[in-house]
């Protein structure tokens, strides 16, 4: 089965490779699906209490965004690395096309700072709550696609024929870079056979700009199958879905950040003011004291629609204390959340001192060779499996909710959002345990470090049992 499945593989990716017209021209397809579902639900009237699914388009577009498309692609990246991206993504498809005919120019320095995936994804999160982009339709057209929009420009002024925006700017990139470790299958790079190539020398085309003959895992990759057998050297291969967290490791600061504050803060904080007693308590509090101080401008319900929900013909409007609540919510969440992670990475580290073995050293690709080191930054990356699991009960939580609107009875969603939370805590750890067997084989010194990770991430499950069992 193994040797059929080994064998199997790189064909699929020959296939892609063969095939690359017949999949742009799926791709096109979906742009079109997509157009059509983010532009005309903005048209239409606000849907009534009684419609649904299957007899109200911006409902059924709701659905098809929220419900099925963002948390099922999360699911698809530790399955299948970034398929999505490379098969299906409209943003890449539609920057891609508008790279080939744009001004070319070289990408700036101010661009490839590491700290875009975090910010981008922390302000595209924030300001979603803020509009309300899980319930309105001008709310998704405008984060959504507005940030299609700016793939499209962005990849029209630089590079060619290139991914600029998927590289540097998407405001999920960086979510599914981290996913993509954890997938079972990557694009094997053989240096020897690099160096001595026998077929296909011809120039290809990597969109996302992986650096193809130094390329380690499946993080920066889109499975396009552009690059399956050029030069003889690489390969579409399985693999262990821990292999790139174990054994290449490279986990980096922005990327602990991204996860600790950001996966298992911010989105976190986004998901749980909506239900939270907490906030009602605040927002009352801060309500009263600015009354007694005569102070009435932040209860206005003025804002526009493209800064705070303002939605006065379905009563559903934010005044600017409602704003600021909810983003001061977000922001309290992702430090009482990330900080004791934080701590209980840096404790781990603190247990476990870094030893590097005599002679150690990078590879000029960057990747760790096999036994070296893992400092707290390689630690962050054990805890994607419980960083990815939340975002996903997170988002799954609209889907439930319009399939409960729809009659459809949730009452096994509980057992199984706990369930899947505590086997990718369990999967975490896991990790956890193997890297330190890198550091040390003493049991005593291991056990720390596992309980220190274990500690920090309380709170976090804490989160999630208030969300789903307790609010």
């Amino acid at each position: 089965m193994l040797t059929l499945l080994r064998s199997g593989v790189p064909r699929f990716a020959d296939f892609l490779r063969d095939h690359a017209r017949r999949l742009r021209g799926l791709q096109w397809i979906i742009v079109a699906a997509y157009a059509f579902l983010l532009i005309v639900p903005a048209l239409l009237p606000l849907p009534g209490r009684t419609a649904s699914v299957f007899n109200n388009l911006t409902v059924f577009a709701q659905f098809a965004f929220w419900g099925i498309w963002w948390p099922f692609v999360l699911v698809s990246i530790p399955l299948m690395g970034r398929a999505w991206c490379g098969w299906f993504c409209p943003e890449g498809m539609l920057s891609e096309w508008a790279s080939g005919s744009g001004r070319g120019r070289a990408i700036p320095k101010w661009m490839r700072w590491g700290g875009w995936p975090f910010v981008a994804f922390s302000l595209t999160t924030i300001y979603g709550q803020l509009v309300s982009v899980y319930q309105y339709p001008w709310a998704v057209l405008v984060v959504l696609g507005g940030s299609t929009a700016a793939a499209m420009l962005v990849g029209w002024m630089y590079g060619r024929n290139k991914r600029v925006w998927c590289k540097y700017l998407c405001p999920v990139n960086g979510v599914f870079n981290l996913l993509a470790k954890l997938a079972p299958w990557h694009y094997k790079v053989d240096e020897e056979a690099w160096r001595h190539p026998v077929r296909r020398t011809e120039t290809i085309n990597c969109a996302p700009l992986v650096p193809l003959r130094h390329m380690r895992g499946a993080s920066d990759c889109h499975m396009c199958g552009r690059c399956s057998d050029y030069r003889g050297a690489i390969q579409l291969t399985p693999r262990s879905p821990e292999a790139e967290i174990v054994e290449v490791g490279n986990g980096d600061s922005w990327q602990t950040v991204l996860i600790v504050f950001g996966l298992m803060g911010v989105a976190v904080g986004a998901f749980l003011w909506s239900a939270s007693p907490w906030f009602v308590t605040v927002k009352q509090a801060a309500a009263g004291w600015l009354v007694n101080h005569d102070i009435y401008w932040p209860l206005q319900q003025n804002a526009p629609w493209f800064v705070l929900t303002h939605y006065p013909e379905v009563n559903d409007s934010f005044s600017w204390l409602d704003g600021g609540v909810i983003l001061s919510f977000i922001l309290a969440a992702a430090v009482c959340l990330g900080g004791p992670i934080f701590v209980g990475l840096w404790a781990a580290d603190k247990a476990l001192p870094l030893r590097r073995p005599a002679g150690m050293k990078r590879t000029s690709g960057g990747e760790r060779l096999a036994g070296a080191s893992h400092g707290i930054h390689d630690l962050a990356l054990c805890l994607i499996p419980a960083a990815g699991a939340g975002v996903f009960l997170g988002l799954s939580a609209t889907t439930l909710t319009l399939l409960q609107h729809e009659g459809v009875s949730v009452a096994w969603a509980s057992a199984l959002r706990f369930s899947l939370l505590g086997l990718a805590m369990l999967w975490s750890l896991r990790l956890v345990w193997r890297i330190t067997l890198s550091r040390s084989s003493s049991l005593v010194p291991r056990l720390n470090v596992l309980l220190c990770v274990a500690l920090g991430t309380v709170p976090y499950c804490a989160a999630w049992v208030l969300f789903f069992a307790v609010w």
